[in-house]
């Protein structure tokens, strides 16, 4: 499963991606969801160290029972549309080192809102068979109108006229959460989902505990390593 990227040009990247993309299943989720996960990375600017974490989460308690921490060495240069082949490799580690693998994993970034189709959460989910969903930020592909105000509000993500996603909004006036189906998930599975898991704060839980958990990993106040019953 170990995946290695800091060989390949972006041209070969971008073959890759097409061919990925054709292994993507979109589907209504058909199995019980009892178990949720988060997963992010962090480095420091200009370093070639990546941080990668997954906290996995009771559904739909959304409490952590377990999680894991790696740190790898990625070369392959920093490109939008390109991030996945930085980070899926030491998510993959991660992955390998945890015991409890969730039902549904959300990722920092994208699904198949992705300009071929195939952002992080989708490539991995090939590459694992894990059901997956992005959950990103900022736009990279399609168009949207904004969503209404309020917690819940969201708004079609569109590539011309298919919905590939949603815009949704996770607190009152403040900017919301690009959210698409990575792998044996669909669009209206994908937005149930991360609307269960909105707390108190803009990123749904399991991203956001993810988030927390490798930026204290990379600033050395967690360890490296997994705890597979908290």
């Amino acid at each position: 499963m170990t995946q290695d990227y800091n060989q390949i040009t972006i041209p070969e990247a971008t073959a890759l991606q097409q061919e990925l993309r054709s292994k993507v299943l979109i589907q209504a989720p058909d199995f019980p969801i009892n178990t949720v996960a988060g997963a992010d990375i962090s480095f420091n600017k200009n370093s070639t160290t990546v941080y990668a974490g997954i906290v996995v989460l009771k559904f739909p308690e959304l409490q952590p029972v377990a999680y894991c921490l790696v740190k790898k060495e990625v070369t392959f240069p920093y490109v939008p549309g390109y991030l996945a082949f930085r980070e899926v490799p030491a998510l993959l580690e991660a992955w390998k080192l945890l015991k409890v693998k969730p039902d549904v994993l959300v990722v920092d970034g994208h699904g198949i809102a992705h300009p071929r189709g195939l952002g992080i959460a989708a490539h991995f989910g090939v590459l694992t068979g894990q059901p997956a969903i992005g959950c990103a930020k900022k736009l990279l592909f399609g168009k949207y109108d904004e969503p209404g105000e309020q917690r819940g509000d969201f708004s079609p993500l569109l590539n011309k006229g298919v919905m590939i996603g949603a815009v949704l909004r996770t607190k009152p006036n403040v900017k919301p959460v690009f959210v698409s189906p990575g792998y044996k998930m669909d669009v209206p599975g994908s937005l149930s989902l991360i609307t269960q898991c909105i707390g108190n704060y803009r990123l749904p839980e399991p991203t956001r505990l993810a988030h927390n958990a490798v930026n204290h990993f990379r600033e050395g106040t967690l360890p490296e390593g997994c705890v597979n019953t908290l």
